[in-house]
This record gives C-alpha cells, sequence and structure tokens, in this order.
C-alpha cells in the first residue's frame, strides 16, 4: 500500500466523519466530540477513529454508545461521498491524550511552584 495515498485517504476520512458528526447525527447523545485522527490498516478495510469527548466518563460511555450505533449511519455516508474500493468498517476510540497533557501541564506548573 502507498503511504501517501494511505496518509491522504486517512486525512479526507477525518474530514468527512468530522463533517457528518457535526452536522447530520441526530442522536442527542453524541454531542460534544471532535475527531483527533483516523489509522488505516493497510489494507483500507478498518478505519481506527479517535475522538476526543468533553465530560465525564458517564459521559463519555453515553457519547461512544451513540458513536457506535450511529456506524452504520457514518459508513453509509462515507461511501456516498469519497470513491474507494472498499468501504472501511469504522472503530471508535477515545483519544486521551489531551486529557493526559493538561495532566502533564498541572504537574509540571506544581513543580515549578514548589521550587520557587
Amino acid at each position: 500500500m502507498d503511504n501517501i495515498r494511505k496518509k491522504k485517504v486517512e486525512s479526507q476520512l477525518k474530514r468527512e466523519i468530522s463533517g457528518i458528526i457535526m452536522r447530520d447525527i441526530k442522536d442527542p447523545r453524541v454531542k460534544m466530540v471532535s475527531v483527533h485522527g483516523v489509522s488505516l490498516t493497510n489494507d483500507l478495510r478498518i478505519a481506527h477513529v479517535y475522538v476526543s469527548v468533553m465530560g465525564d466518563e458517564k459521559e463519555k460511555k453515553r457519547v461512544m454508545a451513540g458513536l457506535k450505533n450511529a456506524s452504520g449511519f457514518i459508513r453509509k455516508e462515507i461511501g456516498d461521498r469519497i470513491r474507494i474500493r472498499y468501504n472501511p468498517e469504522l472503530k471508535f476510540t477515545i483519544d486521551e491524550t489531551i486529557e493526559q497533557q493538561a495532566r502533564v501541564m498541572k504537574l509540571l506548573k506544581t513543580i515549578e511552584e514548589t521550587n520557587d
């Protein structure tokens, strides 16, 4: 698989999935979601979609259930919008990097305050 083509398809999928989630999904459980990245397998059959969700653990579980429920609709919309041989199966995963970065920054700030 050509790596450049794979990156282009991932980028296009990210844009399309973000737009579909923001504009087309009517499920009230799916709110305050941002798509941070898409990673395709080499055969382009499975797309791992990394999302960030605002809220506590209960809210995150509700949003993930809503996304799982809407994955068929999102997959159909992607098939209509992007012309690729195989319409990839979508697997949503919560991306914890923003929360981890905030935790690290908080720890660094407390260390800096204790050293002063």
